[in-house]
């Protein structure tokens, strides 16, 4: 992906969203590790297992997220995950809970320089 257009959109590689799946229907949490014409890769998990996901963490057991690519025929929709109105987004519920920013814990073994991730800088 070209790095000046990266920059520029909010569905770049480390964004938190949630995949809307068709054929079949299905929720995937994560974040992006890539996005092109042919899909997404994500790192995350089925929506269904998200509470678990983060009480697993919360008890220290080891990262268990999914590196998952979706054909974009399949992608229904994305969407940034983002707070709405009073309810907190899913990564706010996940740092809660867990005292963690799920952003660096799921694109640190996979984009250059995620220790230093910040969501929203235009600089990467």
């Amino acid at each position: 992906m070209n790095p000046a257009y990266q920059s520029a959109t909010p569905f770049r590689a480390g964004a938190l969203v949630i995949a809307t799946l068709s054929n079949p229907r299905e929720k995937f949490w994560g974040a992006i590790l890539d996005l092109s014409s042919i899909g997404v890769s994500l790192r995350g998990v089925d929506l269904a297992s998200f509470d678990d996901f983060v009480t697993q963490l919360r008890d220290g057991e080891p990262l268990s997220a999914g590196v998952l690519f979706f054909p974009m025929h399949r992608i229904e929709r994305l969407e940034l995950d983002l707070p709405e109105g009073s309810l907190p987004s899913l990564a706010q519920r996940f740092a809660q809970k867990t005292g963690q920013d799920p952003a660096p814990l799921l694109v640190s073994e996979f984009l250059p320089a995620a220790a230093e991730y910040t969501p929203g800088d235009p600089s990467r």
